[in-house]
């Protein structure tokens, strides 16, 4: 990336539940690492699928990061308002016959395929027409044969085949709500992101977004893959897994705590909001961050 050109990281919940610890240490670190670059930090609430989104949870989300004193750069963003900007990209990939429809239904994937590295590798059974005349269908990507790499700026060299470990992925589901990888490439390329610093859980899905991304002749960002947070089982702190909220009463305790998973102790206690965030800017450094899953 050109030295003229400013940093701009994002951090994007999903208001499917509340901030808990392993979605506040992801936003901590992304929002570190911009600033200790003096750059722009953005908030993007990722609200595709209402059928799973918890009522008040974006509002909750939002007023606790200012309670904790985050500061974000421009208005925040919702997915939810943005469907003309995903109809527009998937139609430039259908006039590009990149995309295509297909009415397999999920037994009928499961019954036809084997595992991949994401849940089973679709073998193209629609890709060049659809195999069954339900009416439902979902828009998938076609994918080549080819290795998708990247250098991870935390977890280092990253390559996959997406035909032998993805297969062709969705756009657009079957049910009508747009798939993840296209909504965060389209938000990510509108919005100037060219940092995304995000949970390692998520690292399977890049090399996705980056063909996605050269399809659509769009930029890729700079990726970096904060270790998770896990519990002594090996699972994910997630809301799946019954992850507490953070309670706003102790906001300084879960932030030093956030802190300290990665990989940075403060040589004497931080007593106030303000002593936090001027020592945690001034010493960030990605190189102190691990790499491992941090058991919680």
């Amino acid at each position: 990336m050109s030295a003229d050109i400013r940093y701009c990281g994002r951090f994007a919940p999903s208001p499917t539940g509340l901030l808990h610890a392993g979605s506040l240490t992801t936003a901590l670190g992304s929002y570190l690492e911009a600033k200790c670059h003096g750059g722009l930090w953005r908030v993007r609430m990722e609200d595709l699928d209402p059928l799973r989104e918890q009522p008040g949870a974006a509002d909750q989300i939002l007023r606790l990061l200012e309670h904790l004193g985050f500061e974000w750069d421009g208005a925040v963003v919702y997915q939810s308002q943005r469907h003309a900007l995903y109809r527009a990209a998937l139609e430039q990939l259908i006039q590009q016959g990149l995309a295509y429809r297909c009415t397999c239904t999920r037994k009928q994937i499961q019954a036809f395929s084997r595992r991949g590295l994401d849940g089973m590798v679709y073998p193209g059974r629609c890709r060049n027409g659809c195999q069954n005349t339900r009416s439902a269908c979902a828009w998938r990507l076609r994918v080549n044969d080819q290795a998708i790499g990247f250098v991870d700026s935390l977890q280092g060299p990253i390559e996959q085949n997406l035909a032998r470990d993805i297969g062709d992925f969705v756009l657009l589901r079957a049910d009508g709500f747009w798939a993840y990888q296209l909504a965060v490439v389209v938000d990510d390329a509108e919005q100037g992101i060219n940092h995304v610093v995000r949970g390692a859980d998520l690292l399977v899905s890049t090399p996705r977004q980056i063909w996605l991304q050269q399809q659509l002749g769009l930029n890729t960002p700079q990726y970096c893959h904060l270790p998770l947070l896990v519990n002594q089982a090996g699972e994910k702190l997630s809301k799946q897994t019954l992850a507490p909220a953070i309670d706003a009463a102790f906001a300084l305790e879960a932030l030093q705590l956030a802190l300290q998973r990665l990989g940075h102790f403060p040589p004497e206690p931080l007593d106030s909001l303000s002593e936090f965030w001027s020592w945690a800017i001034k010493n960030w450094s990605l190189k102190r961050v691990p790499q491992a899953p941090v058991v919680v």
